[in-house]
């Protein structure tokens, strides 16, 4: 039998569900696994848990599908005890390289993010996640506005309530849990502000059968709204926040079927907290370094979730934006086909058409949804030239619209060099749909050298040595 150290050894980076479920799969079968990871503890987002020293004594009430968090949560525990997996914690990964001998999985840690580490192994699996796109719109930047997300995990990994009334808006799936969960924790939810009209799902024939499931589950949410006496307002959008310090109010409105304002429809709807979020894009960062090919917004995989670089697999909302049930398949299916092939074997698909089956059913679910809940028609129409689009270099509305007709700029990277949007910390990941929706450019990937900032020192210095990393 081969020691640990002789056993191929795969980086998993992301612990959420896709790289939970592939670390679980290709331990199993006989491969080291080290995942790495940004958080403090496994579970990513979906199951963000509280830290240990808030004493939470009910984290289960903010989530569902908790037997399946046991199940990941104690099979990761299972195989570190057992020498087959390692567990980095607060890994930020900026890079990976390919080596002639397999990757280098570049990472920084520490307080501060500053000191190096380095992974070395013989495949990737790219398990990381999407990001939420905000559009902007008057007050936006108030203090009180939040992501969805965000107001989630708040809640979630730190038992606070963003505020105690609040309206959640936007469009897309992630809005219900959101709604729910901050009713169920105390918080007066106002109003629920869907911008589609989700009742469109129930007319495209596909989507019932797809996933059934679904659609019971957002039953549910429905049921849960009204115990909680959650208005829920159907193609309506947000039109401005109000307040000065701080966020005091919400004006929302309805659309008609060309996604403008319905004359006469505006109200205010006093809150100090307004959860928003129009879905979600693919973190594809780290695959665009490594020259994986991509498919719009998502990395493209073959049926394996294997991606055209040689060695590297991609799984969950990198290759597609679904929830964790389609994460959980995918990660499924990558964990099996990473052992297969590190052990020199030709996988055999049989082993995991349960997976396969639901993964094809969700896409399709998703797929739905996504045609469903776009982002309103029109809503650049809306934006003021004086409302900030860029909040890291503080680039208006206007002036985004200026580099396009006044200037000819005719794609993202233009606009960006003529008035700066885009290059703040966040590198235009919050600002670039908008920038995209005010000038009419092509939304698309961008090709980043790094996933993540990283300091000039890291980059003269080079990793510290390797050794330890991933060995426990």
């Amino acid at each position: 039998m081969a020691t640990t150290a002789e056993r191929p050894h795969l980086a998993v980076i992301g612990a959420g569900p896709a790289g939970l479920a592939a670390t679980l799969a290709a331990a199993a079968r006989g491969v080291r696994v080290t995942l790495v990871d940004a958080g403090a503890e496994a579970g990513g987002q979906f199951y963000r848990q509280p830290a240990a020293a808030l004493g939470a004594r009910r984290a289960r009430a903010l989530h569902h599908q908790w037997r399946t968090w046991e199940w990941l949560r104690d099979g990761l525990g299972e195989h570190r005890a057992a020498g087959r997996a390692a567990h980095l914690t607060g890994h930020h990964v900026w890079c990976v390289e390919r080596e002639s001998a397999g990757f280098a999985v570049h990472a920084l840690r520490g307080p501060a993010q500053e000191e190096p580490a380095v992974v070395r192994a013989d495949a990737v699996l790219l398990a990381t996640g999407g990001y939420e796109v905000v559009l902007p719109f008057p007050g936006w930047t108030l203090p009180g506005v939040v992501t969805a997300g965000g107001a989630q995990a708040l809640l979630k990994g730190g038992l606070v309530l963003p505020g105690r009334t609040a309206v959640v808006a936007g469009t897309g799936p992630l809005l219900l849990p959101v709604a729910t969960g901050l009713a169920a924790a105390g918080a007066r939810v106002a109003a629920l502000v869907e911008s589609a009209d989700p009742r469109a799902l129930l007319r495209r024939p596909s989507a019932p059968a797809a996933q059934p499931g679904k659609l019971a589950e957002g039953a549910g949410y429905a049921v849960r709204l009204l115990r909680h006496r959650v208005r829920v307002l159907v193609r309506h959008t947000v039109v401005e926040a109000h307040g000065t310090d701080r966020l005091e109010a919400v004006t929302v409105a309805a659309l008609d079927a060309d996604g403008r304002i319905r004359p006469s429809s505006e109200r205010r709807i006093p809150c100090d907290t307004l959860a928003v979020g129009h879905g979600m894009l693919p973190h594809t960062d780290l695959a665009g370094t490594l020259g994986c090919r991509l498919s719009g917004h998502d990395v493209h995989v073959d049926d394996e979730q294997r991606t055209d670089v040689p060695g590297v697999w991609a799984a969950g909302e990198a290759t597609g934006v679904g929830g964790a049930a389609l994460a959980l398949a995918e990660g499924h299916i990558a964990g099996r086909s990473i052992a297969a092939r590190l052990h020199g074997r030709e996988p055999d698909p049989g082993a995991w058409s349960a997976a396969a089956r639901s993964r094809a059913r969700l896409r399709a679910f998703f797929a739905a949804v996504d045609a469903v809940c776009a982002p309103p028609a029109r809503w650049p129409d809306r934006v003021p030239d004086d409302t900030v689009a860029c909040r890291c270099e503080e680039v208006t509305a206007g002036e985004v619209r200026a580099a396009a007709t006044g200037l000819g700029a005719g794609d993202l990277r233009t606009v960006k060099l003529l008035t700066r949007a885009g290059m703040g910390w966040c590198q235009g990941r919050m600002c670039a749909p908008a920038v995209a929706g005010l000038t009419g450019c092509e939304l698309t990937p961008p090709r980043r050298p790094f996933a993540r900032p990283v300091p000039l020192g890291v980059l003269a210095e080079g990793p510290e040595d390797p050794a330890e990393e991933g060995s426990s």
